[in-house]
């Protein structure tokens, strides 16, 4: 197991070799200062997905305030627990002395393979290819959805084309062609996506981009994709379009099954990288 225990644990770096870079929070609310950015995977029992993937969002998310965030990664990485289920989220929030990076260990909540959901009643990202500045104005937009039933806010531009999820990223089927959004529509870069459509594309699978609106989903499978629930099949959209059943599901999380990689190759030195 880490050495480590559930909690936020802020970073120091320029430690000696034989002394821990975490140290006790000193400051009295652990979320004081603007979130910068953020990021987040699943462990389960030392197996990952995409790992790479989030390492390299993160660090051009960070880029901008801090040239050590590479080490930060790492000493990260190797702090992760070696059995469980998991799901670890890195930070970087601005402080008045400064930025701060710190590793928050979080037992991974309860997840799912279904999820109602419904069209956001406003678009409030500030930095849409940026994971951390909006989290907290995304999660209201779930909350603001949750009366109706739903569980994942979709997210439209002001053309009302459908971008991405709250917390999530899209593909649909129509016919036999996995699509996404379109590419030029700004959105955070998703690693569930991407394996997935990795997965789809080296399987021979039809893939293709679209300007869509909700309508433009009727008689659709819709997947809902983040790293914390894997692939979760829309069964409603709420005052939305009518959906496909989930037939193909089981395909999908097959694919990120298949992505996952021992984290601990030999139970010792962390896989840094994918």
């Amino acid at each position: 197991m880490s050495a480590l225990g559930e909690g936020l644990h802020p970073w120091r770096p320029g430690t000696a070799a034989n002394d821990t870079p975490w140290v006790a929070l000193d400051w009295c609310d652990p979320h004081e200062g603007r979130l910068l950015a953020a990021d987040s995977w699943r462990v389960v029992e030392g197996r990952v997905r995409g790992l790479e993937a989030h390492r390299a969002r993160f660090l051009a998310a960070v880029g901008p305030w801090r040239d050590d965030a590479e080490t930060f990664w790492r000493d990260a990485v190797a702090a992760l627990p070696r059995s469980g289920d998991w799901f670890p989220r890195v930070e970087l929030r601005e402080r008045a002395e400064g930025t701060q990076l710190s590793l928050r260990l979080r037992p991974t909540p309860a997840t799912g393979t279904e999820v109602d959901v419904a069209t956001a009643p406003h678009d409030p990202r500030t930095r849409p290819l940026i994971k951390g500045p909006d989290l907290d104005a995304l999660q209201a937009l779930r909350v603001a959805v949750q009366p109706s039933g739903a569980g994942e806010a979709i997210i439209v531009d002001a053309q009302g084309r459908v971008v991405e999820g709250a917390y999530s990223g899209l593909l649909w089927w129509r016919g036999e062609t996995l699509v996404r959004p379109a590419d030029a529509l700004p959105r955070i870069p998703s690693v569930t996506v991407d394996l997935v459509v990795r997965a789809a594309r080296a399987a021979g699978v039809p893939l293709a981009e679209a300007e869509a609106r909700p309508a433009d989903l009727a008689g659709c499978e819709l997947w809902v994709l983040s790293a914390l629930h894997g692939l979760r099949s829309a069964r409603h959209w709420i005052d939305g379009p009518a959906l496909a059943p989930a037939t193909r599901a089981p395909l999908g999380r097959a694919w990120l099954a298949g992505a996952a990689v021992d984290l601990y190759p030999d139970r010792g030195t962390p896989a840094l990288g994918g």
